[in-house]
């Protein structure tokens, strides 16, 4: 691809400057004059949710990246992919601002849910397809966040401290892998590494990244991670994002004319983003490519089936058949009110949300539905029986949602100015069912008018004077309040927020709603007495957005509320107890060993309840294996530390992070999960750049298998290194008695170290084809 040397020549200093400068909160400027449009970027891990919100233009939701990650599949992956891409050229976005590729150094991490894996191979390989994928669709992507943020406590400010042996062999693999495969752009972290903001690391930025691995694309800065007009400059960073508190535009033409900052330094942030804009449409002469339309309903069921990870099934519980089941119970808060994604800038409005229950009624044809624990500690956004439409009033724009809750971060609904807004008003009519006490809360950010009837419940802000935006956007708050309404009596409630002028870029408004009913004890004796009652008890249990979010960290991997003690008392009513758990990431469950199934279903996308229909019936095969180790105890994790001292934090494990530090065999080992049929691993061959696998499928039905290739070293070595690690893997599909055989490449990297380079240790290694870590199948040495 060209230089741009010709469009260069033509752009003023002050415009050079614009263009590597947010004019917005999601875009570059355009330059008509050169044939330049604007670049427009939008949140998309898990969906495209565009530069603002708006109810008649919603947003397919996906899995989270874990649950991609657990299908162990790089077509899938691609395929994920493919329909954000389509999703970003339909919404107006250029660069979709994912893939996370950040590891799962510690499952205290709240953002364990937008990451990949513990494991560096299966996060590059999975991000890989994921970047290929909306790369086909003329669309960017910027694989986040260079590096070291792998926790969320302090990490506006937190100096991250990485040996350079992990830092080259662990945090920066994923990072080269996708570089090597042609991605377009890398965001930069807010934290810093060894001593230098990764905004302004013109070590890792510049030096590696650009110059060692030869990155031809884009550095965004995390928004508002770049502090400094110099230091950013020269530190490797391309483009600074938002405009608000931006240190470049004027300040940095200034900069260059001054000599702090050489022109060469800028021309080559220029040629970037002209090169980014002929990649994706956004440069006369260049036009994005023809792609084929995806059937995002499809791919959303597909990839959550294929990530459900199956950890126990006692007796061959599952699937189960409709036609011969009798009553099913499904239990919990979460069946009704399904966790489909994790909190923060991975968030999405679907266009609609199948919930566990709702999945489970489709193909059952005797559900009965019980809350048992609620473990949300918000009232849910009002909806379903009783309740009318709920309008949403702009001023000059109008609409309604099918709950209680308006969010949006960017532009704001109906194509309006943030100075368009000084009000938001929420009306409906509610008609109880049940006389007695009904709590009504308020929950979000900002100043609040509650009403009920003729009763003014509540008049305030939520958070306290001065209280920052990131603390808003990331830490909503709640307040309740109780009223006596008679039974079959239309009320209307007026819900109203106040927006000081210009500030209504970003809005959290819900108005939450609990009936009368019974107490905590009352709800799961409800639940378990349905359950003694059924033929089949399905518990859902999770966590909440208060537990899992972007911009705090989990304090603890228990369960939340009383679901532990929930599915104890299910399970101990009716022995064909089936546990969904409905996480982003690790939690305990000391129950798991007393239960016929535990199915692991991470935050599962907005297809949840079909394809966990789909799973438990049998017409889908539950496809996942566990892209991170699952612990019994936490005290067992290799890595527990989230929490910076003077300011710094220290990974002082090395590289012994996720499977490769576990001492105490784990609840679940890496790479583990049942499907429904069964595997003989017949033969393994290896050589140093090649495994070739026979596998046979040796049950009675259809199956699909994720081959696994560990290498340990036979004998010590001059280096410290785990006890084995995962050099490859691959996917298989057979049918009874097929039998199947597959080649694994085995890269250089997987016999190398780095030490000052990458030195390849000679020797004899074991190389073992798997089902899992746990659970090797076949073994041969080789020499190196």
């Amino acid at each position: 691809m060209t230089d741009f040397d010709h469009l260069l020549e033509q752009l003023t200093l002050d415009e050079k400057a614009s263009l590597v400068t947010g004019q917005d909160f999601w875009s570059l400027p355009a330059i008509p004059r050169i044939g330049l449009r604007s670049l427009v970027m939008s949140d998309g891990p898990v969906g495209v949710r565009g530069t603002g919100w708006a109810p008649e233009d919603p947003s397919v939701a996906l899995p989270s990246p874990t649950a991609l990650a657990a299908s162990w599949d790089p077509e899938l992956a691609a395929e994920a992919g493919r329909l954000l891409g389509q999703e970003a050229r339909r919404k107006g976005v250029h660069v979709v601002l994912g893939p996370t590729v950040n590891l799962h150094r510690t499952p205290l991490n709240g953002r364990h849910f937008e990451c990949y894996s513990e494991d560096p191979l299966l996060t590059a390989e999975i991000a890989v397809g994921f970047v290929r994928g909306v790369q086909e669709h003329g669309v960017g992507t910027t694989v986040k966040h260079l590096v070291g943020n792998d926790f969320e406590t302090d990490r506006m400010t937190v100096d991250v401290q990485i040996p350079e042996r992990a830092l080259r062999e662990l945090y920066l693999a994923p990072f080269e892998r996708v570089v090597q495969a042609g991605g377009w752009g890398v965001m930069s972290a807010y934290n810093g590494v060894n001593g230098a903001s990764m905004a302004q690391n013109g070590r890792l930025q510049d030096e590696v990244l650009k110059q060692e691995w030869g990155f031809d694309g884009v550095v965004v800065s995390d928004w508002r991670a770049a502090r400094s007009t110099v230091g950013a400059a020269l530190g490797g960073l391309d483009i600074a994002m938002p405009a608000m508190d931006n240190p470049w535009g004027p300040a940095l033409a200034e900069a260059v004319r001054s000599g702090a900052v050489p022109l060469a330094v800028i021309d080559d942030k220029v040629r970037r983003v002209l090169r980014l804009a002929a990649r994706v449409g956004a440069l006369d002469g260049y036009d994005r490519p023809a792609a084929e339309p995806v059937d995002g309903d499809a791919v959303a069921q597909r990839v959550a089936s294929r990530s459900f990870v199956l950890t126990r099934n006692e007796q061959d519980l599952l699937p189960v058949d409709p036609a011969t089941t009798g009553r099913v119970a499904v239990i919990g808060a979460l069946a009704q009110d399904a966790r489909v994604l994790g909190g923060g800038s991975a968030q999405v409005a679907p266009p609609h949300v199948i919930s566990p229950l709702d999945g489970l009624r489709r193909v059952f044809p005797d559900v009965t539905y019980a809350i048992g624990a609620d473990p949300r500690p918000f009232l849910p956004a009002a909806q379903g029986s009783g309740w009318s439409e709920f309008r949403i009033d702009l001023g000059a724009y109008r609409f309604e949602v099918p709950t209680a809750a308006v969010r949006w971060l960017g532009d704001p609904p109906g194509a309006l100015s943030v100075h368009d807004i000084s009000v938001l008003e929420l009306t409906t009519t509610y008609t109880p069912a049940e006389a007695g006490e009904h709590v009504f809360a308020v929950s979000g950010f900002g100043t609040f008018e509650l009403t009920v009837g003729d009763q003014k419940l509540y008049q305030g802000s939520l958070h306290p004077p001065g209280t920052g935006r990131a603390d808003l956007l990331l830490h909503p708050r709640e307040q309740r309040f109780t009223i006596t309404l008679p039974a079959g009596e239309p009320v209307p409630v007026t819900l109203r927020q106040s927006f000081e002028a210009g500030t209504a870029h970003s809005a959290a408004t819900t108005l939450g709603h609990r009936p009368p009913g019974p107490d905590e004890e009352g709800l799961i004796a409800e639940a378990v007495a349905l359950a003694a009652r059924s033929d089949l008890a399905v518990v859902v249990v999770g966590t909440t957005e208060q537990v899992e979010s972007e911009g705090f960290d989990r304090t603890s991997l228990a369960l939340p509320g009383r679901q532990d003690e929930l599915v104890a008392r299910v399970a101990a009513a009716n022995p064909r107890t089936v546990v969904v758990v409905n996480a982003g990431s690790p939690v305990l469950l000391p129950w798991a060993e007393d239960v016929a199934a535990v199915l692991l279903t991470w935050f599962p996308g907005q297809e949840a309840g079909a394809a966990l229909a789909a799973v438990l019936t049998g017409a889908e095969e539950p496809g996942g294996r566990l892209p991170t180790t699952w612990p019994r105890r936490a005290e067992d994790c290799p890595v527990l530390e989230v929490s910076p001292r003077d300011g710094g934090l220290s990974y002082a494990e090395g590289i012994f992070i996720g499977y490769r530090g576990w001492k105490r065999a784990p609840l679940y080992a890496f790479g583990s999960g049942l499907g429904y049929t069964t595997w003989d691993y017949a033969d393994l061959t290896a050589s140093p750049g090649e495994a070739v696998v026979t596998v046979t499928n040796t049950g009675e039905r259809a199956g699909r298998e994720v081959v696994q290739i560990y290498l340990s070293a036979a004998e010590d070595g001059p280096v410290e290194r785990p006890r084995q690690w995962l050099v490859g893997f691959a996917t298989v599909q057979a049918a009874p008695g097929e039998t199947v055989t597959v080649r694994i490449p085995l890269p250089d990297r997987a016999f190398q170290v780095w030490d000052n380079g990458w030195r390849t240790l000679p020797g004899r290694y074991t190389v073992t084809a798997a089902h899992a870590l746990d659970d090797p199948r076949r073994a041969v040495d080789i020499e190196r």
